[in-house]
């Protein structure tokens, strides 16, 4: 059977001949298309927008929320129940003022008008509140205690009171006498601030510091007595210790000792020469008639004298010693407590 095979005018007749060459290679792929261009919906320019089944995490983040207008937190935070009470504070001051001391009827009922006052307008259980309040405090037991004690020890407080306003002096231990009078009748209140509190003007801040000078005098006396008996252990093991430090070639220096038992000696001598110097003046002022004279003042001074002399022996014995300044002011001590009536220790 004859073929006729078609040709193309342009096609060379050899091109269906069979080619001996190898065969020619592969062309290199295209290169990649341009990346889209996104316009203002995150749709790429002239494609469909993405289908709602797309990956999030190939769908762009959409914008953050806006703000919320200023009036919302403001109206958010309106809409609790939780307020502000007027009253919490008036009565958290009444309730400490009970419980620490403060005044039942002078400051505490200031305090609790100024609540009432504010409690008059629409609150809602407040009133009924501070009237529970004083209901429970009328009939507490501890409270009544309070109340009985005024009554019973009225006289006595007054007593003190006339007594701790009036008292002077610079003798310790009368200091410590009439501290311990003081505290003997106070004992015996249920709650010694809250009783006190009743009356008017009672002097609480002399009551204090009274407390104090005592209390800063027995303290000092403690370190006086401490220091004395620290130092006799010392002196009595010094040649033993000095032995054994001697036998390691370690010469240890106990002068030290003897400096404490010098400064101690000029601290008796500063409290001799305090002591003559406020006699003189004393007896200076009655000389000139600046001051009448008075029994019980020089009573008070003769036995401050006979005090600073005690301390200045207290010193010498356990100094087992002293200079020629000490020497020299405890003779003049000595002459004017003689010239004195005799104090009383």
């Amino acid at each position: 059977m004859l073929q006729i095979s078609l040709l193309k005018p342009d096609e060379d007749i050899s091109s269906n001949q069979p080619s001996t060459f190898a065969p020619a290679a592969p062309q290199p792929p295209p290169p990649p298309p341009p990346p889209p261009v996104l316009n203002s919906s995150g749709n790429a320019e002239g494609s469909r927008p993405a289908p709602l089944s797309a990956k999030p995490s190939d769908a762009p983040l959409p914008p953050p929320p806006p703000p919320p207008p200023p009036g919302f937190a403001a109206a958010r935070k309106a809409a609790t129940k939780l307020k502000r009470s007027s009253q919490m504070l008036s009565l958290y001051q009444l309730l400490k003022g009970k419980v620490e001391g403060s005044s039942l009827d002078g400051k505490s009922n200031g305090r609790k008008g100024k609540g009432c006052a504010a409690a008059s307008a629409p609150a809602g259980g407040k009133q009924g509140m501070a009237d529970a309040l004083a209901e429970m405090t009328k009939r507490s037991a501890y409270h009544q205690q309070i109340r009985e004690d005024v009554k019973v020890h009225a006289k006595t407080i007054k007593e003190m009171k006339t007594a701790i306003t009036s008292f002077q002096t610079s003798d310790m231990s009368e200091l410590i006498k009439f501290h311990k009078t003081v505290e003997s009748h106070l004992e015996k209140l249920t709650n010694e601030s809250q009783v006190l509190a009743r009356f008017e003007e009672f002097p609480t801040k002399k009551l204090e510091a009274l407390r104090m000078a005592a209390a800063l005098h027995n303290k000092a006396e403690c370190y006086f007595n401490k220091i004395k008996g620290e130092m006799d252990t010392l002196e009595r093991t010094k040649d033993d210790e000095s032995k054994k430090f001697k036998s390691h070639k370690i010469y240890f220096d106990f002068s030290i000792l003897v400096r404490i038992k010098e400064l101690m000696v000029d601290v008796s001598s500063n409290c001799m020469e305090l002591t003559l110097k406020e006699r003189r003046e004393a007896t200076q002022k009655e000389n000139e008639g600046g001051e009448p004279k008075n029994d019980s003042n020089k009573e008070g001074s003769a036995k401050l004298l006979w005090k600073a002399f005690q301390f200045a022996f207290r010193v010498y014995t356990f100094a087992g010693g002293q200079d020629d300044r000490a020497d020299m002011l405890t003779r003049e001590l000595a002459q004017e407590i003689e010239t004195d009536p005799s104090p009383q220790a």
